[in-house]
């Protein structure tokens, strides 16, 4: 079903994807939280690598311990992002110059990104302003750029498109990753110095993919007149107003909040396997380094194919049916976890492979199930929403995965734990009548669900 979208207009969309997945996976993932702490270090006193110091550093007076330093700035952040990304949505709704805020918030997140360049010696706090502006500045984007699926496909057509975009930003995430560990194995003279500079400098070519791919969709998006209506003053004390109306309006889509609900539980726990699985890897199985980065790499580029994979499954048998599959298979992975004999790098790759089929597939098809249940006009503030689902609550399954380990002293007992998000997910998913959700928000089901 068209609805006035060109393929030329959603392949721009796509290439979005493509272009902030640089900032997840090189930034966030990979480098930026060894690359502060390290900072943070040499601000204390300690030199590169160097125990023997006081191991603290003092923002704004407050006494923070260097390991604690990019666990607090990301606290922070997601604080941050929870009070901003709602308001975003419903300024980006009252807008006709939606894709300009899109390029506002990307070019601002892909700056600060780059100004790590300066982040050198001691200057952790230059250092943790530019790492919050930058996730602040990602999560807004991503909310405006999730807000124009309805507007490219139409029901029956929004899992293929969702499925498409994601894909490609695995894609784009691996690519530029690949390219950044080549030069660190190639240029790395073993030094302290050494690894810190071209962390930093991975770190700066993150920001610069981010803003030249984001020129693509700037270019082939096409802003549309918002359905909500133009705001009536100033844009900004509008959206707070437009959010104070959404906030109290969510209470006539009860089903709506019932599928965010259920997103939040399993959402959680495939985060928190993210999160976690180079610590399991090299803390419960005493795998190598080099084996968690090949398998991170093969992660990227794996769930390129399975977003396509379980897009083209949805097409056959309907999106929420194909969620709920993988959240089977998410359980299968996390009992298949539990038992990885210790230094046995194959059968942890093998694993890290069937959770790059399933991840990319379960977000995509995830969004594109929210589309459906948004009503008309309103696809921004609800994907703030959506995206504070994602973020916000990220703290849930680290917090579970780490207080069963206090008390059980056992990364394999603490892993289990994850499994009450995966089977809690799916129940609350298998409760949600989506065609009777997607009616109530005033929009046409797709044939499959």
């Amino acid at each position: 079903m068209d609805i006035g979208s060109t393929r030329h207009e959603r392949v721009g969309w796509y290439f979005y994807d493509w272009a902030n997945s640089a900032f997840s996976t090189t930034v966030v993932t990979v480098f930026l939280g060894p690359f502060l702490t390290t900072v943070a270090e040499v601000a204390a006193g300690c030199g590169v690598g160097a125990d023997d110091c006081d191991r603290y550093v003092y923002p704004l007076g407050i006494r923070v311990a260097v390991g604690s330093y990019y666990p607090y700035l990301v606290a922070l952040s997601v604080l941050l992002t929870v009070i901003v990304l709602p308001v975003i949505g419903a300024v980006a709704d009252r807008t006709a110059r939606k894709k300009w805020l899109l390029g506002a918030a990307a070019f601002t997140g892909a700056g600060a990104t780059m100004a790590m360049g300066f982040v050198t010696g001691g200057r952790y706090l230059l250092g943790g302003v530019l790492f919050v502006l930058a996730n602040v500045s990602f999560g807004a984007s991503v909310v405006v750029y999730h807000s124009f699926l309805p507007q490219l496909a139409g029901p029956d057509d929004r899992d293929a498109v969702s499925s498409r975009g994601w894909a490609i930003g695995y894609l784009g995430g691996g690519l530029l990753l690949a390219l950044n560990l080549v030069a660190l194995s190639t240029l790395d003279d073993g030094t302290d110095q050494r690894t810190l500079d071209l962390a930093r400098w991975s770190i700066v070519s993150a920001g610069v993919w981010w803003a030249a791919f984001t020129l693509l969709p700037l270019r082939r998006l096409r802003s549309r007149p918002p359905l909500a209506g133009p705001a009536g003053g100033n844009l900004l004390t509008d959206g707070f107003r437009q959010l104070g109306r959404t906030v109290r309006g969510l209470r006539a889509y009860p089903l709506t909040l019932f599928f965010l609900l259920a997103f939040l539980v399993y959402n959680d726990g495939v985060q928190t396997v993210i999160a976690l699985a180079s610590q399991y890897g090299t803390e419960e199985l005493h795998l190598e380094s080099g084996t968690l980065v090949v398998t991170i790499l093969m992660v990227q580029f794996l769930a390129f194919g399975g977003s396509l994979a379980l897009g083209g499954l949805a097409r056959r048998i309907g999106a929420w049916k194909t969620v709920l599959l993988s959240l089977v298979l998410w359980t299968g992975v996390i009992l298949a976890a539990f038992r990885l004999p210790e230094r046995a790098p194959l059968p942890f790759m093998l694993l890290g492979a069937c959770i790059g089929i399933v991840l990319g597939g379960s977000q995509a098809l995830s969004r594109s199930l929210f589309a459906q249940l948004i009503p008309a006009g309103k696809e921004a503030e609800y994907f703030g929403f959506y995206e504070i689902s994602d973020r916000g609550t990220s703290w849930l399954g680290p917090l579970a995965f780490g207080l069963v380990y206090q008390v059980t002293s056992s990364y394999r007992l603490g892993l289990v734990s994850l499994l009450a998000f995966f089977v809690v997910g799916f129940l609350l998913l298998l409760a949600v009548p989506m065609r009777r959700a997607i009616l109530a928000a005033g929009n046409t089901p797709p044939r499959l669900l």
